[in-house]
């Protein structure tokens, strides 16, 4: 299966997704920094030793949306001590079986496991967990202005309720909302709301995010259910439309600038 068409597409492949056409919101990100750095993120060759490393965000999302990817994908280790003898001969056994997962010690597998319990004791999380929808589909369209082919891949879409899920995990989540901005979660928001829309004909009832710190607060870890407000929509659109128009300038003049401007930290402009 392949994408290259306007359209709602449930099972295409995430390779397929990433390496296919259209311009995604984190490829915006890197337009919103210096244009060249898109022609560069393709480019790149990819480290293929650290392609395995643990990525915890990952991990709990694919244990809450994807449990046969989970169980793919990531394997975790019998509890044992590898300061010792028998501890080591568990492990090299663990590690001789792993045929390409991602090795999970015993207290991240534990961790992981109790996350996923925390998620499921929220009634309305759990509700977004178990309603019946597609989880990763991806979304392709024509955006109206600029003419040029976009796509998103939700974490999980319920067409039937028009309802976007978005799982976001967070060290502390009293500072979501920092993290909000600087990683310019207004702007998927937004992005992904016209995504839907130009689709189904009318804009998702809630795009939701489904936040899950992975830190203890009082013995647990909390999870929380946010929407936007409608400011935080309308600058998250204006911010995406820039960036663009900017990437639609770049493919018609085939320039694709590079120098971004930097300045001092504000602390060090108090000094002066």
């Amino acid at each position: 299966m392949s994408a290259t068409q306007p359209g709602y597409y449930p099972a295409l492949p995430n390779d397929q997704y990433h390496k296919g056409p259209g311009v995604s919101k984190s490829q915006l990100d890197l337009i919103a920094k210096a244009p060249a750095l898109f022609q560069w993120n393709k480019a790149a060759p990819e480290d293929e030793e650290k392609s395995h490393a643990l990525d915890v965000g990952d991990a709990t999302h694919a244990l809450l949306l994807e449990p046969h990817r989970f169980e793919a994908e990531y394997a975790v280790a019998p509890v044992c001590d590898r300061r010792t003898t028998a501890g080591k001969a568990a492990w090299a056994e663990f590690e001789s079986g792993l045929d390409g997962k991602t090795a999970l010690d015993a207290e991240t597998g534990r961790k992981l496991k109790l996350i996923r319990e925390s998620v499921m004791a929220h009634p309305h999380a759990r509700w977004l967990m178990e309603a019946q929808g597609d989880v990763e589909a991806s979304i392709y369209w024509n955006d109206p202005t600029e003419g040029v082919l976009c796509r998103c891949r939700p974490d999980k879409a319920i067409p039937n309720m028009g309802w976007l899920v978005d799982v976001k995990t967070t060290a502390d989540i009293s500072k979501f909302e920092r993290s909000l901005y600087e990683y310019r979660y207004h702007v998927q928001d937004s992005f992904y709301t016209d995504g839907y829309a130009a689709h189904f004909g009318e804009e998702p009832q809630a795009f939701v995010f489904l936040v899950v710190s992975t830190s203890i607060e009082c013995g647990k870890y909390p999870v929380r259910l946010f929407v936007l407000d409608f400011e935080g929509k309308a600058i998250g659109r204006t911010t995406y439309k820039r960036d663009l128009a900017s990437y639609a300038e770049c493919i018609r003049s085939n320039e694709w600038p590079a120098i971004e401007t930097i300045s001092l930290p504000y602390w060090a402009k108090e000094r002066i």
